[in-house]
């Protein structure tokens, strides 16, 4: 008998496992389908994005900086007609002074529109500012400033506020054939506005629409029919006014610059 090792014992037979054909013509057909769509794909893109070559400024304007507007808009020249980024364009446009709102967009193959709407001034703000309707301080300096806007001032951040109370005077006063030549809002809250007749009214800083509703009553009432002789009309008493005349009326009536009613308190600011 022949004793065998371990080493030397048979293996089985093990299965051999067949491995299917790989399909290399259609793995090859796909790739090319492939290389084929991304190779028109990439021309596409190209052919879309080309260079910006002109862009095109519309509206009316005459305040709105032409170079500060070139310099803004020559960065967009020579980029991609798809990779320019018409967002921030537009935002860095509407940031210049005097515009107040720009639109821009694409015409193909290598155009950019550029829309320009420029700010209408409606009052001024201090001393060399300006305000649109909306309230908005749109320049904090400038040199030009039309004679026939009315002039408001008030503590910074107070704009809107201020043009607001402004309108609603206006309005008030255009019925009555007058306007606000000036409104001012100062540090303590208090209210001063000279009308378009030259007569200042003190409103101070309390119950200020209530005072604005006895004003228009005494505009009517009394002040209108002695409007040339009055200087001011001080609204801060609980019940009436005081009426400052000018200095003619006050010498021929021998009376003081102002007259303030028997038995008012002090006026409250």
């Amino acid at each position: 008998m022949r004793l065998l090792g371990r080493g030397n014992r048979r293996r089985r037979d093990e299965p051999r496992v067949k491995l299917p054909p790989i399909p290399w013509v259609a793995i090859t057909t796909v790739l090319g389908v492939v290389l084929f769509v991304a190779g028109i794909v990439t021309a596409g893109r190209w052919a879309l994005n080309r260079p910006v070559q002109e862009v095109v400024l519309k509206g009316q304007f005459e305040r709105v900086s032409a170079d500060q507007l070139e310099a803004v808009l020559r960065q967009a020249v020579g980029k991609g007609f798809l990779a320019a980024d018409l967002r921030t364009i537009q935002s860095e446009v509407a940031a210049l002074p005097w515009v107040a709102s720009a639109q821009v967009s694409r015409q193909w193959p290598d155009v950019l529109d550029v829309t320009v709407t420029e700010e209408i001034p409606a009052a001024r703000w201090g001393a060399d500012g300006l305000l649109n309707a909306q309230g908005r301080l749109f320049v904090r300096h400038t040199t030009h400033i039309p004679a026939e806007l009315p002039r408001l001032a008030g503590p910074d951040g107070s704009e809107t506020e201020v043009a607001a109370r402004y309108v609603a005077i206006h309005e008030q006063l255009v019925e009555r054939g007058l306007g606000v030549a000036a409104l001012e809002l100062d540090g303590r809250g208090a209210w001063t506005m000279l009308l378009s007749n030259g007569i200042g009214v003190r409103l101070g800083s309390r119950d200020v629409e209530e005072r604005l509703a006895r004003f228009y009553e005494a505009l009517d009432s009394v002040i209108a029919p002695v409007a040339v002789d009055v200087q001011f009309v001080d609204m801060r008493y609980t019940n009436g006014f005081a009426v400052g005349w000018k200095q003619q009326r006050a010498a021929r009536a021998g009376e003081p610059d102002s007259a303030i009613p028997p038995g008012e308190p002090l006026p409250r600011a």
